[in-house]
């Protein structure tokens, strides 16, 4: 808590329009209530900069990056696999399908701001059921068939998305931008759609820590152990899919966070999915906050991709990982 206290004030102190860290500082505290009447020397857009722009945008990046942990812990436990990720059963391309499709026609002010994210989110959820579906068995979700399913819809979506890329001769930056991952351009109404799912799916998922204890030894040792293991996998599975859903139609699509982040917790403090859960969602927050700082600020005035960022870092990192692992164990990863 206090690195991700560190990290927000690090951030909210650095940007491009070269306003002072004093002067943001001010700023920010003049918005209290009990000084918002003291007379102030700063221009209206300094002021929107930093409060609708700046202090946004941090905040955004703390709760995607704490969704898509979340997301990564939660499938990482009830697959029972360290390198599943948010990303896993195609989520992120069912999103991508609808994001692209609005874009391509044209249709993003529809519904105003909230167009592409609600298309993305309606686009993801249906995918989800999809691969729910082809994964049943005589009512059974088996583990295997539902990696499968998930690899096979991604597939195809991934195909879909490519082809309307191909068609869009005029919007094909747009949708590249999308697919690539941004916080530019979003404001608090963003903020606002995320802080549910989080609200819900922590809480969820913490609750479930101790079911996803017994999962490593498991589905059948878990049943006799008193956990419902259908019922369970469904509800985390959901839930963690909400979560993913909700932060790529928010930021596009943004990888490594779900896979690096609870992989990396889980080195520090256990298994014990009760710890890693709570602090997974800070770490991600933490992970992506920096990667957006990064992206902004590397090539300023211009803005790095932020999907490019975290792949960038998580890419490398992950592989050192494996590696570490490998040496650790003596053997094939």
């Amino acid at each position: 808590m206090l690195l991700l206290a560190i990290s927000i004030v690090i951030s909210l102190s650095i940007g491009s329009a070269g306003i002072s860290i004093r002067d943001v500082w001010g700023i920010l505290l003049h918005q209290l209530p009990w000084l918002a009447d003291q007379p102030v020397s700063y221009s209206p857009g300094e002021i929107a900069i930093v409060t609708q722009v700046r202090l946004s945008r941090v905040w955004l990046a703390v709760l995607v990056g704490a969704c898509l942990a979340l997301a990564g812990t939660g499938f990482q436990g009830v697959l029972r696999n360290p390198l599943a990720d948010p990303y896993t059963l195609g989520v992120a391309s069912g999103s991508s399908v609808g994001a692209a499709f609005i874009i391509l026609f044209g249709l993003q002010t529809a519904l105003g701001l909230w167009t592409i994210p609600l298309v993305a989110f309606a686009t993801g959820t249906v995918t989800l059921l999809g691969v729910f579906w082809l994964s049943r068995d005589k009512g059974v979700m088996q583990i295997e068939t539902l990696i499968l399913s998930g690899v096979i819809i991604q597939s195809f979506l991934g195909a879909f998305v490519s082809f309307m890329v191909s068609l869009s001769e005029g919007v094909v930056n747009q949708i590249l931008f999308w697919l690539m991952g941004s916080l530019a351009m979003r404001s608090w109404d963003n903020v606002y759609m995320l802080i549910p799912f989080l609200a819900l799916g922590l809480p969820l998922l913490l609750v479930y820590g101790k079911s996803l204890n017994l999962f490593v030894l498991g589905e059948r040792h878990a049943a006799h152990l008193g956990v419902r293991v259908e019922r369970t996998k469904l509800i985390i599975l959901i839930s963690s899919t909400l979560l993913t859903a909700a932060a790529v139609s928010v930021s596009g699509v943004i990888g490594f966070v779900g896979l690096v982040v609870p992989h990396l917790i889980r080195l520090m403090v256990g298994p014990d999915y009760r710890l890693i859960t709570p602090l997974s969602a800070i770490g991600g927050g933490i992970f992506v906050l920096w990667a957006d700082t990064l992206a902004r600020m590397a090539l300023t005035p211009r803005e790095i991709p932020l999907g490019v960022v975290t792949a960038l870092i998580g890419a490398p990192f992950f592989a050192y990982l494996l590696h570490r692992r490998k040496l650790k164990t003596g053997g094939p990863l």
